[in-house]
């Protein structure tokens, strides 16, 4: 844990219920009195958000798995030195939508860049930091890309979805992407929740919210 703050991540594939489950620990810490933040990667900063755009809309490049993880560790710096410490040692809570794990499930796992040039490039670049508390949301690739509310928006609203560069890949990606966060969770057992994503969102919120509160408290 960090010296006066906590940070806390999440982590999962496409269609997991990040975005939801953040917004709901965020409202429940925040009613027990807690100070907060949420934020994200790639992004956080407006160089971040620079990043992410190249990085996740469809048309943003044909970029290498290198190539993605340099620009990824370039806004994670920013994120990192700009928004989470100044954070922490303000006695806050950071809950960011995915860290380091993504880098290492998706761009190691999933697109198969050498897990010790990852490795490498962290420590690099942000050293031994890392988060004190991680959810991992799991669900089956099948399940979770039905149920990507980013795509369920955009056929709703018959508007044109951009951001999901990874998103439709195929399905082997997603599930070498599964397979790289479960074996990251067995890895680092003390940080690492898997948490079952297939259950009711109340059911999840809850199981979150007791493990953080713990944490937090």
């Amino acid at each position: 844990m960090t010296a006066k703050g906590v940070f806390i991540t999440f982590e999962g594939g496409e269609g997991s219920g990040k975005t939801t489950q953040i917004n709901k620990l965020a409202e429940k810490l925040t009613s027990l009195k807690k100070k907060v933040i949420t934020t994200r990667e790639p992004g956080g900063t407006p160089e971040g958000e620079k990043i992410r755009n190249l990085l996740v809309q469809r048309d943003g490049g044909n970029w290498t798995p290198t190539a993605e993880c340099l620009l990824l560790y370039a806004a994670r710096a920013m994120h990192v030195e700009s928004v989470v410490k100044p954070a922490l040692e303000k006695g806050k809570i950071v809950i960011s939508d995915r860290f380091h794990d993504s880098t290492f499930a998706y761009q190691g796992y999933g697109r198969g860049l050498e897990l010790e040039k990852i490795q490498a490039l962290n420590d690099l670049t942000i050293g031994s930091f890392k988060p004190d508390l991680t959810f991992i949301l799991d669900i089956t690739p099948d399940k979770g890309l039905a149920r990507s509310t980013r795509r369920l928006a955009a056929e709703s609203l018959h508007i044109k979805q951009t951001e999901d560069r990874f998103e439709s890949l195929d399905l082997s990606f997603h599930e070498k992407l599964r397979k790289g966060f479960l074996d990251i969770a067995k890895k680092d057992p003390k940080r690492c929740h898997v948490i079952d994503a297939s259950q009711d969102v109340d059911a999840i919120a809850a199981q979150i919210a007791a493990i953080a509160i713990k944490k937090v408290s």
